[in-house]
């Protein structure tokens, strides 16, 4: 059964790498140091994105089917009393996850191109926490609901052993892929105007090496 479309999926891989990259590239004298600007500005065209796909993307990406209040009180309470149901797309708590890591990942990218140092690695340090939960959360709801949530993200279907009645997940609109173009090339295009080495690992590096060898 289908179940996450392909934009959603390449936006959700493409984001843990660019996260991954952020975080291993913090340190200034790392080796990785180059990449951790260009990394941020990723991430943030990467969510202008995901914003985007929201609303016209598949079934199980727009966030009206994302975060449904009224299942919430139901869902903690079968946690609580030890009753676990596999769910098509994300679940109650799933939904709200995905809003926090979004807003998290937001405001450390943010942060960081203000200058806001210590607010920056706050915030950040708050986001690999909500990550490292995220993930246990998976691997737990995957476990006692035997629903592999990791493959279906990969591979864009579920089995239906679990959902015998459910049917494909609604495609993207018809103008997603055409608008989501425009929409991440205006993004990187107005990052590339507020940073003209957005995109460039390395860039500051080299001009200031090159300033130094000046004065020198």
């Amino acid at each position: 059964m289908k179940t996450w479309d392909l934009g959603v999926r390449l936006f959700h891989w493409a984001l843990v790498a660019t996260i991954a990259l952020a975080f291993l590239s913090s340190e200034e004298d790392g080796p990785l140091a180059a990449w951790h600007v260009s990394a941020g500005w990723v991430a943030a065209v990467l969510i202008v994105f995901r914003l985007l796909w929201g609303f016209v993307g598949g079934e199980h990406a727009r966030f009206v089917n994302l975060v449904r209040l009224s299942r919430i009180p139901g869902h903690v309470r079968g946690l609580f009393a030890g009753r676990v149901h596999a769910s098509i797309g994300h679940n109650p708590l799933g939904g709200i996850a995905v809003l926090v890591l979004l807003a998290l990942i937001s405001a450390t990218v943010f942060t960081g191109n203000t200058g806001g140092e210590e607010p920056h690695e706050l915030i950040a340090w708050t986001l690999l926490a909500m990550i490292v939960l995220h993930v246990v959360a998976v691997v737990a709801m995957s476990f006692l609901t035997r629903d592999n949530l990791i493959g279906a993200m990969v591979m864009g279907r579920k089995k239906t052993t679990h959902f015998p009645n459910a049917q494909d997940a609604r495609p993207p609109a018809r103008a997603a892929i055409p608008l989501a173009a425009v929409v991440v090339a205006s993004s990187a295009f107005v990052a590339t105007q507020i940073d003209p080495e957005a995109f460039t690992p390395g860039a500051r590096a080299e001009v200031g090496e090159g300033g130094e060898a000046d004065e020198d």
